[in-house]
């Protein structure tokens, strides 16, 4: 599906038969984004085979040309990112536009903090409405001047200065924060500590190391981590190969499970501890779910899943295993509502800041097709008896494409048929998500349900 309409797209997911076959879902999105920024500040050239190539890590691929850095895609697929150098970032030429991508906004954000130019951002409508004040005041503190409206909303304004490092604790745990303040450190001399609550996804550490800097990581005795970093290292390109998305992954692993008579086996899926919770949550409430052929690949876990159709039942998932899932949820929400019994699912206040309300959103669209829940201000509680809900609901996305996947993988396995009110917004993170499903064996067109 492409997006190169201006009007809306519904589409219709419809009663399926089970699913069979093999797939391989579209690169990490984390990593894809990490993957164009290192690789435009290294010295040398990258190349990177499996790039995630939605409209979001597109956006991240624009900015650091427009930064200086050669960035381009090859016949075959792979990208080869010749960079400038930390340090060496050149002043835009025009507004950076984010689309929808918070993760780029605040990735880059941290970057151009240290650069001694201005750079202007804006977004889409649902991105000037998400929060960047929680970016803007690690940044302000070590020296960066920000312009912005309210609450450090979009759209805004960045003049880099000579920063100075600081020892910051994240008020809320967020790998875009902690990441946007190390990014902000590759340019400052002396050392930057950020301390996390709760362990946040590493993909950032990661990728450092891989490219050849030093970064210290302290593990505490509350779980929480003290990640250190000392400015002004030379990065060196090395070679990436992105391993499946695993938030791509759960839309399928989740049709999967609740289809009856399914087998499917996902290759190449990233299986960070640190992303892995919707897997061991799934696992928990009675999925078959197994990992086959793990290994590593540039600093990240990596392995194949094989899930099979399983009789699910709700437990209560534990409030600090969010982190490790928080973008997952909506469709974790879609599994328990074929689950037997209650689940309940705390510690969800991040939902509330997403690219919408996720919380808000996921509720108006299962009571429009007959799940029964409890909304709560930080989470949800669904009740159900293991057999399928109605359906035949008409959701709103609110141009979230976790929504909009989250309600056709239900309309899969529903009574009756569930529309979404656009496709288009898929693209940003799953392009060819109704390709892939439909060849495993679902039935999702465009249009509208009857």
């Amino acid at each position: 599906m492409t997006s190169d309409t201006q009007f809306p797209v519904p589409v219709t997911a419809r009663p399926s038969g089970p699913l069979s076959g093999a797939a391989r879902v579209p690169g990490d999105k984390s990593i894809s984004h990490r993957a164009l920024i290192f690789g435009g500040v290294a010295v040398g050239t990258t190349t990177v085979s499996g790039l995630l190539e939605g409209e979001d890590v597109l956006r991240t691929a624009a900015a650091m040309r427009q930064f200086g850095a050669n960035v381009e895609r090859g016949e075959n697929g792979v990208w080869r990112i010749t960079g400038c150098g930390v340090g060496a970032l050149r002043e835009p030429d025009e507004v950076l536009d984010m689309g929808n991508s918070g993760t780029a906004a605040r990735l880059l954000m941290g970057l151009v903090a240290s650069a001694p130019f201005t750079t202007f951002f804006m977004g889409d409508a649902s991105l000037h409405k998400r929060p960047m004040g929680r970016v803007r005041v690690p940044l302000e503190e070590m020296g960066a001047k920000i312009i912005s409206r309210s609450g450090g909303r979009f759209p805004l304004a960045i003049t880099g200065q000579s920063l100075i490092p600081i020892d910051y604790e994240l008020p809320v745990a967020s790998a875009q924060v902690k990441s946007a303040i190390l990014l902000a450190a590759l340019d400052t001399p002396g050392i930057t500590r950020v301390r996390e609550g709760k362990r946040t996804r590493d993909h950032t550490e990661n990728m450092l190391r891989h490219f050849g800097a030093e970064i210290t990581v302290t593990e505490n005795a509350d779980g929480g981590r003290s990640i250190a970093y000392r400015g002004q290292q030379e990065l060196t390109a090395a070679d990436i190969i992105v391993p499946g998305d695993p938030s791509s992954a759960a839309f399928l692993a989740v049709a999967a499970t609740i289809l009856p008579g399914s087998d499917v086996t996902l290759s190449n899926i990233g299986l960070n501890p640190l992303r892995d919770g919707l897997f061991i949550t799934l696992r928990e409430m009675g999925a078959n779910i197994e990992i086959l052929n793990l290994r590593e690949q540039a600093g990240e876990r990596v392995g194949d899943l094989r899930i099979r159709a399983s009789t699910l039942h709700g437990i209560e998932v534990p409030p600090e295993r969010a982190p490790s899932m928080i973008d997952e949820y909506p469709v974790l929400f879609i599994a328990a509502a074929f689950a037997k019994g209650r689940t309940t699912m705390r510690g969800l206040h991040e939902l509330r800041v997403k690219e919408s309300d996720r919380l808000s959103a996921m509720a108006a669209g299962l009571k429009a097709c007959g799940v029964a829940f409890e909304e709560l201000e930080d989470g949800l509680i669904i009740d159900a008896d293991g057999t399928p809900p109605k359906g035949g609901g008409v959701i709103e996305t609110h141009l979230d494409h976790r929504i909009a996947m989250s309600f056709l993988i239900l309309g899969l396995a529903t009574q009756t048929p569930v529309t979404i009110d656009d496709g288009r917004v898929m693209e940003t993170s799953f392009p060819g998500f109704v390709e892939m499903i439909n060849a495993l064996g679902a039935t999702v067109t465009r249009g509208r349900g009857a």
